[in-house]
């Protein structure tokens, strides 16, 4: 998969994860475990990040997003944790306006559409 590719699947699946911490905070539920999504290297995009060519590692951006990408999965399995214990309204606050959730679910986006950019 080119690095175009997999910056684009990551914007994408990242995306997606508000939604999926709203549904197990409304549900109790999920198909993911905490332990799982605090890890950084499980979804698609972390083994990607996690088997970038040296030349991909070079970039400026390589380390920041690594960084942040591995924030993104400690902040949202914690509102996970939350949202499984049946702490709902802690995790929702913990997702909503001005939480560190966004502040590093979007930092994350803007970064990996910088790299994007660059390579387009």
């Amino acid at each position: 998969m080119s690095i175009l590719d997999s910056l684009n699947n990551g914007i994408s699946a990242h995306g997606q994860w508000k939604q999926r911490l709203a549904e197990a905070i409304k549900t109790g539920k999920s198909e993911w475990t905490p332990a799982i999504v605090k890890q950084d290297n499980q979804c698609e995009f972390g083994k990607w990040l996690y088997s970038c060519s040296a030349d991909e590692k070079a970039s400026p951006h390589y380390e920041t997003i690594k960084k942040i990408h591995a924030e993104f999965h400690q902040c949202a399995g914690s509102i996970l944790e939350k949202a499984l214990s049946g702490n709902a309204a802690e995790a929702e606050a913990e997702i909503g306006k001005g939480s560190d959730y966004l502040k590093i679910s979007t930092g994350l986006t803007h970064k990996m559409m910088q790299w994007k950019a660059e390579v387009s």
